[in-house]
């Protein structure tokens, strides 16, 4: 993001200030004090027509569903970098995303994000004594398969709204543990990629253990990246290292985090089941391509084990 020189910061500030509310609100979640780091106003009507603010206050009903959303839905914080970026672990490959509806994904991306902006980047900020507004995310290809065409519509929708309402919130994407078919697409993929997201994305060797060392703690790694070879898992060994499951710290703040709100905010009316509807933008046409280039090169991979068709027929006949 370019340098916003200051006088075009003081006409902002001074034009929110007469701003009424809800407008006023919606801006203070989105920069947290930081205006110059996170200069965000084409997303306020968003915000405000989907009622963003208030969506923390919503929790996923029943508890049975929620913990339906969190094991399809693999994401979660591991811990921070040296710099004390919060470290977001993503597990793209053994995602399914098949247990709830489009909406209630949503609402958990969403969430997350909320969360993360609004909880998690301000405590880091007051940690480090400086202004902390992005995070690293760490993506683990583990079990990709040709079975991702069903996810790709809904991974397309869920970067359009980071794209047009969160930009600029993640300062690296490094992606790990990476099997043959995502080496075939990200070929064909990282041409079409915007110069500024290209630069962002690292593809790492293994499970990206050595590389990520030099930027966090070996307690702030991702549990799929702490032994090389292993790969990606639902389940770590102990469910305090395994930030996907609803027993990991990060997702139990959470969970308390929405509870608290919805309570502070609804305190009489019983909190009814049903997911947030949130406007769903139609994907930008770069990102149109790209889902569908991607679709065509795993079409490619019909056999669906990740391997190309002539290292398929080696593998059968050494068997």
């Amino acid at each position: 993001m370019g340098i916003v020189p200051q006088e075009a910061i003081r006409q902002v500030q001074s034009l929110m200030d007469q701003v009424e509310e809800p407008l006023k609100r919606t801006f203070q979640n989105v920069h947290q004090g930081y205006l110059v780091e996170t200069l965000l106003v084409d997303c306020l009507n968003w915000r405000v027509h989907n009622e963003i603010d208030n969506i923390l206050a919503k929790p996923i009903i029943p508890a049975e569903l929620y913990r339906a959303v969190r094991d399809s839905q693999l994401v979660g914080v591991s811990g921070y970098t040296k710099e004390g970026l919060p470290v977001f672990a993503i597990g793209v490959g053994l995602s399914t995303y098949d247990k709830a509806s489009v909406n209630y994904y949503v609402q958990s991306h969403i969430q997350i994000n909320e969360y993360r902006d609004c909880v998690i980047l301000p405590s880091a900020s007051k940690k480090y004594g400086r202004p902390i507004t992005t995070c690293v995310k760490v993506l683990d290809m583990t079990g990709l398969k040709i079975s991702a065409l069903s996810q790709i519509k809904l991974m397309t929708l869920i970067s359009t709204i980071d794209d047009l309402n969160y930009p600029e919130k993640t300062n690296t994407y490094y992606i790990v543990n990476v099997p043959y078919i995502f080496s075939a697409c990200w070929k064909v993929v990282k041409p079409l990629l915007q110069e500024r997201t290209r630069k962002k994305v690292q593809v790492l060797p293994g499970c990206g253990r050595d590389e990520l060392l030099k930027i966090m703690d070996h307690a702030s790694l991702p549990h799929f990246c702490r032994k090389e070879g292993s790969g990606s898992s639902r389940h770590a060994e102990n469910s305090q290292e395994n930030c996907y499951s609803l027993d990991h710290p990060f997702h139990q703040q959470l969970y308390n985090y929405i509870k608290q709100q919805s309570l502070i905010r609804e305190p009489i009316e019983p909190i009814k089941q049903g997911s947030v509807h949130v406007d769903l933008p139609e994907p930008a046409p770069e990102g149109t391509e790209i889902a569908k280039t991607i679709e065509s090169e795993l079409h490619k991979f019909g056999n669906g084990n990740g391997l190309p068709p002539s290292l398929d027929a080696l593998k059968i006949a050494d068997n």
